[in-house]
Formats: structure tokens, sequence, C-alpha cells
């Protein structure tokens, strides 16, 4: 598939009159460009709204089917495409006619009969114009992303981990159903640290979110909620199906050590679960503190267990650790 910068070297002529075309076709080509041909209006903007269009165009202002200005008009009114260059060519010189192809759209115009080497820097400007769209997208996608992203793991920060929380809360108070959430905590982590370096650390952390990310569908959150914590938003999960999933990650962290570059490290993680629907339907903060309760209980018990909360309503009712050998969870393993 043709690139964006190819796209941005091709250039289309919409001219009705043929010898016009054929003097434009002469010119582009010598000067290095790929020429795409429309003799009408119509065709122009067929060809500007496919897949591969060209980001340059020179359209003449008098053509069958639509006039450059109303090529202009269509093209801008769609937003969601790359920016597209566009020149119109017009024996047009009142003031009001050539404010109002400016204000259709167009980027700038040129006279006929028109100057070569004007035409040819008209076009370079507009090539510089399309770089600097580009790399102002391309800025505004890197802040974005850091923004939204942990720099160390390349998965969503905290902020983005919480906002997918409320979302999912909001989401039930609309619909019903149900979904949980799970905070992960790596077992003795500043042990890591502390015996291999803050290097191995984040290699361990590293993996830890590509180990979570290989247990949870594409349409769960993982996000690093602080340190070496993970917080796992579950859309459509009740208790049951977060604690598969629970399970899951926690086999993964226990399977097999994390290499680096030095040394084979063993680890394993804890995991509180809670989960909203039913009966018991709760707001994004009392989520959050009984999942942080359960996983404090997983600590407390040894570690290297998944812990369920229970609801408050429940709370007479231990939240027992969930065993590895249960058949369901078993069976969602494989």
């Amino acid at each position: 598939m043709t690139d964006e910068k190819e796209n941005k070297e091709r250039i289309l002529i919409a001219e009705d009159d043929p010898v016009s075309r054929r003097v434009l076709e002469t010119l582009l080509k010598k000067w290095g460009h790929e020429i795409v041909v429309a003799n009408d209006g119509l065709e122009a903007v067929r060809l500007l709204e496919s897949r591969e269009a060209p980001r340059l165009a020179v359209l003449d202002w008098m053509m069958p089917g639509l006039e450059g200005v109303q090529v202009c008009q269509r093209i801008r009114q769609d937003t969601t495409r790359p920016y597209m260059y566009l020149l119109l060519l017009t024996a047009r010189s009142q003031k009001d006619d050539l404010v109002r192809g400016l204000e259709s759209g167009a980027d700038d115009y040129l006279t006929k009969p028109f100057d070569a080497q004007e035409l040819r820097a008209r076009l370079h400007v507009g090539k510089r114009i399309l770089e600097l769209q580009d790399n102002l997208i391309a800025a505004r996608e890197k802040l974005l992303y850091q923004a939204t992203h942990d720099a160390l793991t390349g998965i969503s920060n905290r902020g983005v981990s919480l906002d997918a929380l409320r979302r999912e809360r909001s989401r039930q108070t609309r619909e019903s159903g149900f979904f949980a959430i799970i905070l992960l905590d790596i077992d003795h982590f500043k042990y890591v640290n502390d015996t291999y370096g803050h290097p191995a650390g984040d290699a361990v952390l590293t993996e830890a979110a590509q180990r979570i990310k290989s247990c949870i569908r594409p349409y769960d959150t993982l996000g690093r909620y602080g340190g070496e914590e993970f917080l796992i938003v579950l859309p459509t999960a009740d208790g049951p199906g977060a604690a598969c999933v629970a399970e899951r990650i926690r086999e993964a962290f226990e399977s097999q050590p994390i290499v680096t570059e030095r040394h084979k490290i063993a680890i394993t993680a804890s995991l509180g679960i809670a989960a909203s629907g039913g009966r018991n339907t709760f707001d994004a903060e009392s989520l959050l503190q009984m999942a942080d309760e359960a996983l404090y209980r997983a600590k407390q018990t040894g570690r290297n267990r998944v812990e369920l909360a229970a609801p408050p309503e429940d709370s007479g009712l231990a939240s027992a650790q969930l065993p590895v050998a249960d058949d369901a969870i078993k069976a969602e393993s494989h």
C-alpha cells in the first residue's frame, strides 16, 4: 500500500481542458512527481476520497460535474482524513472570487496563465505544510501516549486504569450486569531490587506486565497501579470468573523464573479480587478498597495466593484462598 510519504509526492491534476492538463502533466513529471489525473470535479472527489489519495492537488476552478471550489468544500468536510494541500487554478482575478476560493477550503491559488516556476514554488510550500502537519500530529500522539502509558512497562498508567474502572461502573449503572477488578502485587519485590539491583527489578516489572497481558482479554484494561502493583479491570466478569483469570495469572508468575541479562529470578504474585453486580453493586472507591483488603489477606496468609473479597453483608463468611486445584480454574486455564 502507498505510504504517507509517497502520497505527498503524488499530485492530482483536475483539469478538463486537455491542453492545460498536458502542460501540467509535463511540468510535474519533469519535477519528479507521480501524476494522478481527473477529468472533472466528480472524478477528482472520488480520487481524493480513496484510500491512497494524493495529498497534493491542483484543481481547475471551472470544471464539469463539480467546480474546483466545490471539490475543496467536499474534501474539507471529512476531518478524519490526513490533511490535503489544495491549489486552485483560475482565470478569475477579482478579489471577491479569490476570497471565495480560499474560504471554500483551498490553501492557495494561481491565476491563469500561470508561471511554471511560481507553480513549482507553491507546490514546495504545500509539501512543507504537509510535513509540518504530520510532525505536529506525530508530536501530539507521542504526548498523548506518554500521558496515558507507564514509561517502563508500556501498559496503561494509574490514571487510565482508574478511568476504565469508573467507566465500567457507569456502564453497570446504565445496563446492570457484572464487572470485576484485580489488584496484583509482586511478592518480595524489595528483595529483588536489593539483591539483584534496580535494573533487574525493572526487567521483572516489564516481564510481569507481559505475563499478565497474556492471561487477559484484549478488551480488559491492565494498568500499573503504583510500584510493583497492577490493576486489572474485567468487564462482564463476576467473582468466580475473575478468580479464574487471577489464578491463571498467579500460575503464569509461578511457572518459570524471569530471565534477565545476568540472573534468573523466581517471582510470585498475590492477587485480590472484588466484583460488582447482581445484588451486590459497589462504587469504584468501594471496589478498590475491597480488592485492596483481599490483597492484604493474600499477603498475610502466605503470599502467592488469590483472595476474593466477600460483599460487606456477607462479611461473616471467610474469603477463603481459592484452591489451586479447583476444577473450574483448571478448565479455564486450558
